[in-house]
């Protein structure tokens, strides 16, 4: 369904780092920077793109916004959150666990991003 995900970003240098990061943590490769200071992630066939907004206007967060991000099990969620606050991220929600719900067991970690955004990490058991 989706081609790619894009998010703003007031400080690219501190999103590299971290997107950086949390990639690696899951097996994934350090971002490349287009010619518009765009930073470009590939993995497991998806896309994932951080840069200034192109209005000139500061980022912002989206208010009820999440991008998820599918792991392969749940040490693999537990190293990208680690990851992720160990480079600027802030650990969210509940800690990192077993979550109940209408879809069944679902492993699940979450982040903020130094911007703010609100991902993640999401293996269904």
């Amino acid at each position: 369904m989706y081609s790619h995900n894009m998010i703003g970003s007031n400080d690219i240098e501190k999103s590299k780092k971290f997107y950086d990061a949390t990639f690696q943590a899951i097996g994934g490769k350090a971002g490349i920077q287009d010619d518009k200071g765009r930073l470009i992630y590939m993995h497991n066939g998806g896309l994932f793109l951080v840069g200034a907004p192109i209005d000139g206007q500061p980022a912002t967060v989206g208010n009820g916004c999440t991008i998820g991000f599918a792991m392969e099990g749940p040490e693999q969620a537990d190293a990208w959150h680690k990851a992720g606050i160990e480079n600027g991220g802030t650990s969210i929600e509940d800690p990192p666990g077993i979550r109940e719900g209408s879809f069944g067991q679902l492993y699940l970690a979450y982040l903020r991003d130094p911007d703010g955004n609100k991902l993640c990490a999401l293996k269904r058991l």
